[in-house]
């Protein structure tokens, strides 16, 4: 018990909701190929999570990295995509150089609510009221991606693009319960604000896992 515990705490091992080769399907990447491993654990609360199963990381297996790389190496695809739950709640530093000496490009999806670890080549932050990212975060987002669940998070998107560095893209993403209504809203304000592009759940309209 005691060296699972050290081999999750020095990222050895890690909780494993579930992992799966598919299309990426939001952001930057849509459209790509692409190895999901979604960790578990997450206390940030967003109300509106579509894998609230993965808030509990205790609900999951913890499985070594190797087997983790193991997996993603025997998909054609050298993108693998870290999200969770909340990634950064766990060091992902071993992982993801283990990754890197695979060959792949790492993409990361975080709320930003915890410290940054691990060598990740494209991250994607995605900043929640609930649980407000660190300030050390700001400067790894290569992507900024705002989810649009009322008409408050125009304002609270405008908030975080001042945070972000130059050269990270701005996405705007209807919650896809609200996206009939949100979506013509977001269209109005990319084209008066065309710095920020739309961003859609493609993954959803396709039902692509």
């Amino acid at each position: 018990m005691q060296d699972k515990k050290n081999a999750l705490l020095n990222g050895l091992s890690l909780p494993l909701m579930e992992a799966f080769y598919t299309i990426q399907g939001e952001g930057m990447f849509s459209g790509q190929p692409a190895y999901f491993i979604r960790l578990g654990g997450c206390d940030v609360g967003c109300v509106w999570c579509d894998v609230k199963d993965s808030w509990e990381a205790e609900r999951w297996p913890i499985v070594p990295i190797s087997e983790m790389v193991a997996e993603a190496e025997s998909y054609p695809a050298r993108l693998v995509v870290i999200t969770g739950g909340e990634p950064l709640m766990h060091n992902l530093g071993p992982l993801t150089s283990l990754l890197k000496d695979k060959g792949f490009q790492i993409n990361m999806e975080t709320s930003g609510a915890h410290p940054f670890s691990g060598t990740i080549d494209w991250t994607c932050l995605s900043p929640k009221k609930f649980k407000q990212p660190l300030p050390q975060v700001y400067e790894h987002a290569n992507e900024l991606k705002v989810v649009v669940f009322n008409k408050s998070d125009f304002d609270f998107a405008l908030k975080h693009a001042k945070l972000v560095n130059e050269k990270c893209h701005l996405l705007l993403q209807p919650e896809w319960s609200k996206a009939e209504i949100m979506t013509p809203l977001i269209i109005d304000f990319v084209k008066e604000n065309p710095a920020w592009r739309v961003s859609l759940q493609t993954h959803k309209y396709m039902e692509i896992p």
